[in-house]
């Protein structure tokens, strides 16, 4: 790079210098050759005209001797001509002569009465006047060698002259080079990660004023590296000390990062620049992140060939870059805990349920029998016989809610109209009705075709019309519908009783979860027959929700997708 810049510095000042001189002595070589002629010129027309003062055309000896001494006192060859352009008189003997020369006939003709022209190496003046034409021919040799001495000298001095030129240029070719040099040095420390390389350069002119704005960019990138480096060094020793593992990855799939923990729970499988779907082969975990990549949004999951025995909840979402993060939970506890906590609430219900049964049973036959029992012993009785259907219909509700929440839960799908789901609801009620002062009546239902379990279905209508009729009997009525929406069908249970503050709406669905406590024990609720129909709703792939205004009533929504759009999912 050096060598380059300098052979073309030294190389363009050489040929200016070499152009300009050469310029400089052929312009010089011709304005003095031309200075030269010009004072030969009117040097000779002096002579001439004093000699045209002397001459007397009439005495033609006089005329030959005066041409003689004007050859002498002049040093060019003198001749007399008449006006009519012949010779009178000459210097020299004269060859034959074939008209008139140039130069006379330019007198003769010219107002100032004056010619002039070159023939050979000579040059002829001639000057008119009283009708005699004077011309004096000298000879160029002088003005050639004196031409050939100065072009001597000139080129001399011209040599001398580039010579020092080229010392002078190969000196600031170098320096130039050298500066050059030193900014590309500067530059190559700072690709290669050096932001300490400085170019130091004094205030000398605009190279000078480059060096110092690349020396204040050069600070202010290695301030910003340290800076930079320092958040990630703190980054990184945040991500290590989580408990959740965290691998980061390209646009195309590549492990550019992961944490302490990822490392720990894959170790030795996780590397950087390997292709993730060859460090983990957990499934649920590359479709996380293939979905971040290419839908780039947020994707959730549940991995369980991660690591042996362990259960990680996975969390997939893109990054600016085009790459994607995917952190990984352990919930292997969480999950044993629940299931022990589902597997326990089974077994007790379940255990429950015989004596429960025995002691309705019981007390039943007591109340039936005909003896004679004291007003007491019944009402005590009674309260045992309620107080066992209560606690008989909650090991039921505990074992349904086991069942939906268990992994192993399925619904059985098909197709199904929703205004025959909404019918076989209100029509499977009806006793419940008969029983009660609230009318149940259908707001309306779309023919749309839907994917549901009828029999899983209709324990979530009972659930929610059991709930309204009983939380909003002050209503009198009790609404039943479904609306068709853009991929799916929204099923509604309205009633028109106190309604539930806003406060509840978002853990109305919590299992035990009650918003009136007294209400609930004198209604006989269990506190678990929303939190079935959620789990059996989400089973289904669908949502539920709930809508209220305190005195306008209550409104349970819950949707279930368009059997058409699960077809066209299936296709795509």
């Amino acid at each position: 790079m050096t060598g380059r810049v300098f052979t073309k510095l030294f190389f363009s000042f050489v040929l200016v210098l070499a152009i300009g001189t050469a310029i400089l002595d052929f312009s010089l070589g011709r304005v003095v050759e031309q200075s030269l002629r010009d004072q030969l010129a009117q040097s000779l027309v002096g002579k001439a005209r004093l000699l045209a003062r002397e001459a007397n055309p009439a005495n033609a000896l006089e005329l030959k001797q005066l041409a003689a001494r004007g050859e002498f006192d002049a040093g060019a060859q003198v001749t007399f001509f008449g006006r009519d352009g012949s010779v009178l008189a000459s210097s020299e003997t004269l060859e034959e002569r074939k008209g008139t020369p140039e130069e006379v006939r330019r007198a003769l003709t010219d107002p100032r009465g004056a010619g002039q022209s070159e023939r050979g190496d000579q040059l002829y003046i001639a000057v008119a006047r009283d009708g005699l034409v004077v011309q004096l021919a000298a000879s160029l040799t002088g003005i050639h060698a004196t031409m050939r001495v100065l072009h001597r000298d000139l080129l001399l001095v011209s040599l001398f002259a580039v010579a020092l030129a080229t010392l002078l240029a190969a000196f600031l070719a170098h320096r130039a080079a050298m500066r050059l040099a030193r900014i590309v040095t500067f530059a190559n420390r700072i690709a290669t990660g050096d932001f300490s390389a400085r170019v130091e350069e004094g205030k000398l002119d605009e190279v000078s004023e480059v060096a110092h704005a690349l020396d204040a960019t050069a600070a202010r990138l290695e301030a910003s590296f340290h800076a930079l480096e320092s958040k990630q060094r703190e980054l990184a020793a945040l991500l290590d000390s989580m408990q959740e593992g965290v691998v980061a990855v390209d646009a195309a799939g590549r492990i550019s990062w992961s944490n302490a923990v990822m490392q720990r729970i894959a170790p030795g499988a996780v590397r950087q620049g390997q292709a993730l779907v060859h460090a983990v082969r957990d499934p649920e975990v590359l479709a996380c992140v293939e979905a971040a990549l290419q839908s780039r949004e947020l994707r959730s999951g549940k991995a369980t060939s991660v690591a042996p025995a362990r259960i990680f909840e996975v969390n997939a979402a893109p990054t600016p870059g085009g790459g994607a993060v995917a952190v990984l939970h352990d919930v292997t506890e969480i999950e044993r805990a629940e299931k022990t906590r589902r597997d326990f609430i089974a077994n007790v219900s379940h255990e429950l349920r015989t004596p429960l049964t025995s002691i309705s049973g019981y007390v039943e036959t007591l109340l039936e029998d005909t003896l004679d029992i004291p007003p007491t012993a019944r009402e005590f009785l009674a309260t045992i016989r309620k107080n066992a259907t209560r606690m008989t219909r909650l090991t039921e509700d505990l074992l349904a809610l086991a069942s939906v929440e268990s992994g192993d839960y399925k619904v059985k799908l098909r197709p199904v109209p929703a205004a025959s789901l909404v019918q076989d609801a209100i029509e499977s009620l009806t006793g419940m009705v008969l029983d009660s002062d609230v009318a149940l009546e259908c707001a309306g239902a779309t023919g749309a075709i839907v994917l549901a379990d009828e029999d899983a279905l209709t324990q979530v209508f009972g659930n929610l019309i059991e709930n309204a009729m009983k939380y909003g009997k002050g209503g009198r009525r009790v609404l039943v519908g479904a609306q068709e929406m853009e991929d799916y069908v929204e099923f509604s249970v309205q009633d028109f009783g106190p309604g539930i503050a806003f406060e509840h709406l978002d853990r109305i669905f919590e299992r035990f979860y009650r918003v009136d406590k007294a209400r609930s024990r004198e209604s006989g609720g269990t506190g678990l027959g929303l939190a079935i129909a959620k789990h059996i709703v989400l089973a289904h792939g669908g949502t539920i929700r709930a809508e209220s205004e305190l005195g306008a009533g209550s409104t349970f929504l819950f949707t279930l997708p368009l059997a058409s759009a699960i077809a066209a999912m299936s296709e795509t």
